[in-house]
């Protein structure tokens, strides 16, 4: 009982360092540096410091993340994000409520290529906003839209939370992929229903669009995205083909975007370095933020609390909703203060021995890990999509108008979150059917 309270203070402490400001990375390491030390002392401690970044960095699953961000930091350099949210406005923007309609579609499309929530909500932020504003759009619809879109690229792949979840828990990387696909076409699906049912209920929250697009405009809106089925075939389909691993599809994916880029003419050296440097230093506060992690961990395993927690909770698995609710409360407190990293890597040595042993399918359980990710993006106080839109439009939209414009897709949330429990097949069809 003694290492039980341990590792709950430990848990305290790291809280209380993010409260104060402290990096994820360094909160997590630092305690648990602190911690492996009270237990079993100085040299052992050191022996752990030592070995744990070179053993977590060594492995070869890891390298399809700078890949993959590379990939997308390339395809938004090169304005194939702006070219998806035209073609996508031309397609839809007479809807109901069509250009937030044509922002979700967009935004899709993008979290495709970047496998980022963030770096999807940002260039949407930048791109759709404006528009929406100018046509009239309520100012909260509008850019609640795109923080909430923005979502999407924690699911639909390349997502690099499904990457790193599948590396902790052990599971295959390909089939956490592709059982993100259904989830998040679901995810769009609800969105979009709801903007047009509450467009067509008031239309003086989007006012229709006057100009009608032929045809022949509407075709012609679809050539400059033509990479977009490429490079999303190229890298799923080389996958679940068996024709490469992910980490060779990562690297299939950044070849096919710079050839993406020459034939559209946005290739220059410009790019590739520029690309680079962001590339870099993401896959540093990623891996920072998870050596700092598993250290943490290691902390927790010699406290007993996972074995402990896991034990305690087995006593749910006759009423396994009650877990699953029990679990969610956790991820929705932490998703209200952490970001989304932290909140995985924080969990996951909690979450997953407690589902282990009660015999969970723990692909299904990586898809909810996310989906709660995604909300916790949107939640008050730091709702890391919502400043990231806030961040990119400036003065121009408050805070509160943003976090008001939200709330209706965080309702729309609880029907996803109900159909994704209730429904596991779901998330497990696809890559079941493929035999992955």
């Amino acid at each position: 009982m003694e290492g039980l309270w341990i590792g709950l203070a430990g848990f305290g402490v790291v809280l209380l360092l993010v409260a104060l400001q402290f990096p994820v990375g360094v909160a997590l390491g630092l305690v648990g540096a602190v911690g492996i030390y009270l237990q079993i002392g100085y040299r052992p401690m050191v022996g752990i410091l030592e070995s744990t970044p070179f053993e977590f960095t060594a492995s070869w699953s890891l390298s399809a993340i700078p890949l993959f961000l590379l990939m997308g930091s390339v395809i938004q350099r090169s304005g194939l994000a702006g070219h998806i949210y035209t073609a996508a406005r031309i397609w839809m923007g007479r809807l109901p409520g069509g250009l937030a309609v044509a922002t979700n579609v967009a935004s899709a499309g993008f979290a495709a290529m970047s496998g980022s929530s963030m770096a999807t909500s940002a260039a949407m932020a930048r791109l759709a906003v404006p528009e929406m504003l100018r046509a009239g759009y309520d100012r909260k619809l509008a850019t609640g839209c795109v923080a909430s879109a923005g979502t999407l690229g924690a699911l639909i792949p390349p997502s690099i939370l499904m990457i790193l979840y599948a590396i902790f828990a052990e599971v295959s990387i390909a089939k956490m992929l592709v059982a993100g696909i259904l989830p998040g076409l679901l995810t769009l699906a609800v969105y979009v229903a709801m903007i047009m049912l509450r467009s067509h209920r008031d239309p003086t929250l989007a006012p229709g669009m006057v100009a009608r697009a032929s045809l022949r405009e509407k075709f012609a809106s679809l050539a400059p995205v033509w990479p977009l089925p490429l490079i999303f075939f190229g890298v799923l389909g080389g996958i679940y083909g068996g024709i490469v691993t992910a980490t060779e599809a990562a690297a299939l994916g950044v070849l096919l975007s710079l050839f993406a880029a020459l034939l559209a003419g946005g290739f220059s050296w410009d790019l590739v370095c520029g690309a680079l440097i962001e590339t870099l230093g993401s896959t540093a506060r990623i891996f920072f933020v998870a050596m700092g992690a598993i250290i943490f961990t290691k902390f927790l395993a010699l406290t007993g609390i996972s074995t402990t927690l896991a034990r305690s909770f087995s006593g749910f698995a006759d009423n396994y909703l009650l877990l699953v609710l029990a679990a969610s409360l956790l991820f929705l407190v932490l998703g209200m203060f952490l970001d989304p990293l932290g909140v995985m890597l924080i969990s996951l040595p909690i979450i997953l021995p407690v589902f282990k042993a009660v015999d969970a399918d723990l692909i299904w359980l990586g898809v909810i890990v996310v989906k709660y990710i995604e909300i916790g993006l949107l939640t008050p106080p730091v709702g890391l999509n919502v400043y990231v839109v806030k961040s990119a439009l400036g003065g121009d939209v408050p805070l509160g108008d943003i976090f008001r414009g939200v709330t209706w897709f965080l309702a729309c949330e609880v029907i996803i979150m109900a159909l994704l429990i209730g429904f596991p097949e779901i998330s497990l069809v696809l890559a079941n059917r493929l035999g992955l």
